[in-house]
């Protein structure tokens, strides 16, 4: 499997939490692996169904985090912070990347919404590389 990158991308995390709800241009779907929707259940000791619901027609994602009523954020968001960042899926550990696949080649692309595009360093092959063993060991666990 081959894969291929934005060239010359530079980003940095500014924390600003666009990434994870809805915004005035944009409903946000934070989609989820089967593997990492039972894993951050069993980490937290609640039910799927208290932060996740199925979602169909998003292979390989098979459920989609529910987010608050009144600002439209991730349930885990709790002042602009993931209270499950080392257990995040796979979506937001992209971000502000997406990986595609084309004629059997997997394509990074890289989202215009992000305020942290641009600032930081460079991200090198590594950075992407590293990216794209992660998908593939979450795709290959149930």
């Amino acid at each position: 499997m081959s894969s291929s990158y934005p060239k010359n991308a530079v980003f940095e995390c500014t924390k600003c939490a666009v990434c994870c709800g809805d915004t005035e241009t944009r409903t946000r779907h934070i989609l989820l692996l089967t593997g990492e929707t039972r894993h951050i259940s069993k980490a937290i000791s609640k039910p799927i169904e208290d932060f996740a619901r199925k979602t169909e027609d998003h292979d390989p994602y098979t459920y989609e985090m529910k987010k608050t009523e009144s600002e439209g954020r991730c349930v885990f968001l709790n002042k602009n912070k993931c209270t499950i960042y080392r257990l995040r899926p796979l979506i937001c550990r992209f971000y502000p990347f997406r990986l595609e696949t084309t004629d059997g080649e997997y394509i990074f692309s890289l989202t215009n919404e992000c305020q942290g595009i641009g600032t930081g360093n460079p991200l090198r092959r590594n950075y992407f590389e590293s990216l794209f063993r992660h998908a593939c060991e979450r795709l290959r666990k149930p």
